[in-house]
């Protein structure tokens, strides 16, 4: 899961990504309206935590923007501003959520897992597609009730693609998902390649075979039936 971190204190956005780090979200950070609005036009993201006052712009325009592109990528406000027409103008501009500082990382971040639970899965902690099940919360996977045990890049490649079932992904944004704008160092995307062939042989290991679809040219698709 990939979170972007609009703040403009570096120490409390050090701290945020070292914390959402540890629990498995790829992190980027971004210090600067501008900088922001390269980020979200460049790329795509599972949750946006967004600080209202940056240095050269106000983050309230940053989604505005955001939203005005078609995004529906969940925002949670950070700010210290906690005045009430600040969270209802946030709202009605798109936010998902509203966190006032000062804050507990662990609730920021459960309020993250809300928010990604909500778009992506309906709001259930355990997703399930015929006899495959994957627990959000303890991130264990079972195929006809066989533990599959998955590395990090092959269960989120599990969780974007399940996220995104019957959609083709190009194996750029699948690149992209996985490691964040370093991607764009990258000479070419055979590692996204192998991730997807381990985690298939794994799928088809325990009896859920022809799931992940290869359309030469295009990208890949997992096709629910």
């Amino acid at each position: 899961m990939k979170i972007l971190i609009i703040e403009d204190e570096p120490a409390l956005a050090q701290s945020m990504s070292q914390y959402l780090s540890a629990q498995d979200y790829l992190c980027e950070q971004a210090v600067t309206y501008h900088a922001a609005i390269e980020k979200i036009s460049l790329y795509s993201y599972d949750c946006i935590l967004l600080d209202l006052m940056l240095p050269d712009g106000n983050g309230m325009d940053v989604l505005e923007h955001l939203r005005k592109t078609g995004s529906n990528t969940a925002v949670l406000i950070i700010s210290a501003k906690g005045a009430l027409d600040d969270k209802i103008k946030g709202i009605r501009l798109g936010a998902d959520d509203y966190l006032a500082k000062p804050f507990h990382l662990a609730e920021m971040s459960a309020r993250i897992f809300a928010l990604i639970r909500r778009s992506h899965y309906n709001g259930s902690n355990m997703v399930c597609i015929n006899d495959l099940k994957i627990d959000l919360h303890s991130k264990e996977v079972t195929a006809n009730g066989i533990p599959v045990i998955l590395t990090k890049k092959e269960y989120d490649l599990l969780l974007f693609f399940v996220g995104n079932k019957n959609k083709v992904i190009s194996k750029s944004a699948l690149a992209e998902h996985l490691s964040g704008d370093m991607a764009d160092m990258f000479d070419n995307h055979d590692f996204v390649y192998a991730h997807i062939k381990n985690l298939k042989a794994k799928l088809n290991r325990a009896g859920y075979q022809k799931t992940i679809k290869t359309l030469y040219g295009m990208g890949y698709k997992w096709v629910e039936k």
